[in-house]
């Protein structure tokens, strides 16, 4: 039986998806709304990229001798998987996509305070995306995702110098993205929104905005250092000729963990909108969970020693990180509370969102307490660089921010589409995923207990049983990414009208039509009334 096209309806025709059909009138655009698609076409190519190495990787690991890859091969593939996923997919992902396309609705803006700043973003993204492509086709990369020196500034032979051009490029869309994020939520908010009327979703990313401004420049130093000693032999990090290798350590981490929370705090940002209108109830305790946002943002400056407990750095110095890295945990700790008191008693919609946001809750919790034992310096000198390291840091960037992009995505597909999706295939995709991503990633956590060490693809034959166990929820989950592809792309022709708020949700993205129209609003709404004003009239979901 052929499925009938539905016909568009007139708030569909007055959207900002007709305001013109040109390719130039999508690559010149300037509405916020646009460039967030692009984005998220553009973000969900690069996580394919990153997916299909890490699928190499695991089908690898299927025998203790390593059958598909040569050593070099493997550490090419694992490098590719994290350079992608970390910088192209994981970063962007949610506050390029739905922090462009919601914080000007959400705050009742005509659009962000420098719209083509906004467009000339994505276009950097796209060209550090390109010099990363091509370091692949040209050989790729074997020194991690990390590029610790003296190893990638002396004796790696991949493509280097054009992956640190591809980073270092995608940075700077990075710190525009954050510069206009911090501009509209100062400068556009509607009559009434005050600081204290604010999403929790705008919170988080004002929070994100900050560590994107100021931590990413240093980055882009610390690669561009790399790249001098590289081509001119500078005395930086190279011991041979007087540099100091752990000065380069110092330098990444004092970005890459603040990295993390970029990654994690746009994610906590959507599950608070998601608990709220599944539960139907407001926020539990929002000034807590706002002010959380800022404390893990200024916190998460003071950790980075904590991967370097085994550098040989003193031990005084390892006592205050691993006591800073336990203080971090507090605020993140408090919004779990608050989003556990928020669904007590509520009266919950497990509709796919929710479901989401629930597998958020568990997953980002359980990794967030193998965090603090990583954070013990007693503990981390036994499982440093091994399997239980790349289990912590996929819990909480797999399990915790793709399960919130993916939540956003079910949660705000209606608003940017104006169709729905099915609900029960989105409530087997969010099963399958929490599934398959368990069985993938809890045997990597025994593994390095005991005594797996990462990126070797040649092991023990007593370690085969668990990473079989891992590679066979690695192709559950797989399934389970492609799934929503199927369904959501299906539902752009095929799927129910949506009406302005099928979630019954509170916020201003919801009193506009369903997609929005270009300029957001007739009228510039006034707010009168506090963040999560519950209940709110639902339409019965199509599903």
């Amino acid at each position: 039986m052929t499925a009938v096209p539905v016909l568009q309806t007139p708030e569909e025709r007055a959207s900002y998806i007709n305001a013109g059909h040109s390719l130039r009138s999508w690559f010149l655009t300037t509405d916020h709304k646009r460039i967030a698609i692009l984005y998220l076409v553009s973000i969900t190519f690069f996580f394919f990229v990153a997916a299909s190495a890490a699928a190499l990787i695991r089908l690898d690991l299927l025998t203790p001798q390593g059958d598909i890859l040569t050593n070099e091969g493997y550490n090419r593939a694992f490098t590719l998987h994290g350079v992608m996923m970390v910088w192209f997919f994981l970063i962007p992902s949610i506050p390029a996509t739905f922090g462009n396309f919601l914080i000007p609705l959400m705050i009742g803006a005509r659009d962000v305070a420098f719209p083509r700043l906004n467009l000339l973003s994505w276009y950097i993204y796209l060209i550090g995306g390109f010099f990363t492509l091509f370091a692949l086709l040209i050989g790729g990369v074997d020194t991690g995702w990390t590029f610790y020196t003296p190893y990638s500034t002396m004796f790696a032979t991949g493509a280097v110098l054009w992956v640190i051009a591809g980073i270092t490029i995608v940075g700077f869309s990075s710190i525009l993205t954050g510069l206009n994020f911090i501009v509209t939520i100062h400068k556009l908010r509607a009559p009434g929104m005050t600081w204290g009327r604010l999403p929790i979703f705008c919170w988080s990313h004002y929070a994100t905005s900050l560590i994107l401004v100021l931590a990413t420049p240093v980055l882009a130093i610390t690669l561009i250092l790399l790249a001098a000693e590289r081509l001119f032999r500078l005395g930086i990090f190279d011991p041979s000729i007087g540099g100091d290798p752990l000065l380069f350590q110092h330098l990444f981490w004092f970005y890459s963990h603040p990295a993390v929370y970029i990654m994690i705090l746009p994610a906590m940002g959507v599950v608070t909108e998601l608990v709220t209108a599944g539960a139907h109830r407001r926020i539990f305790g929002y000034w807590f969970v706002a002010c959380a946002s800022i404390a893990i943002a200024a916190i998460g400056f003071l950790v980075w020693g904590h991967h370097m407990f085994v550098s040989g750095q003193s031990m005084y110095a390892s006592a205050v990180f691993s006591f800073l890295s336990l203080a971090v945990a507090v605020p993140s700790a408090v919004k779990v509370y608050n989003w556990t008191a928020t669904l007590y008693k509520g009266e919950l919609a497990l509709d796919p969102p929710l479901l989401f946001a629930m597998a958020f809750i568990g997953l980002f919790t359980f990794g967030g307490l193998s965090g603090l034992m990583l954070a013990l310096v007693a503990i981390d000198v036994h499982v440093h660089d091994t399997y239980f390291v790349v289990a912590h840091f996929h819990y909480i960037m797999v399990g915790g921010a793709v399960s919130g992009f993916l939540g956003a995505v079910h949660f705000w597909w209606p608003k940017i589409t104006g169709r729905m999706y099915s609900l029960t295939w989105g409530r087997i995709s969010a099963g399958l995923i929490f599934f398959g991503f368990n069985l993938t990633f809890f045997p990597q956590y025994l593994l390095g207990y005991l005594g797996m060490p990462r990126r070797y693809h040649v092991y023990p034959p007593q370690f085969q049983t668990l990473n079989v166990l891992s590679s066979a929820g690695a192709s559950i989950l797989a399934v389970a990414y492609l799934l929503p592809l199927v369904y959501l792309v299906y539902s752009l022709r095929n799927g129910a009208p949506a009406g302005p708020n099928p979630w019954g949700a509170s916020g201003l993205e919801w009193k506009t039509a369903s997609p929005p129209p270009k300029h957001n609003f007739d009228v510039i709404p006034v707010v009168d009334g506090p963040a999560y004003e519950y209940p709110q009239p639902a339409a019965a979901p199509h599903g």
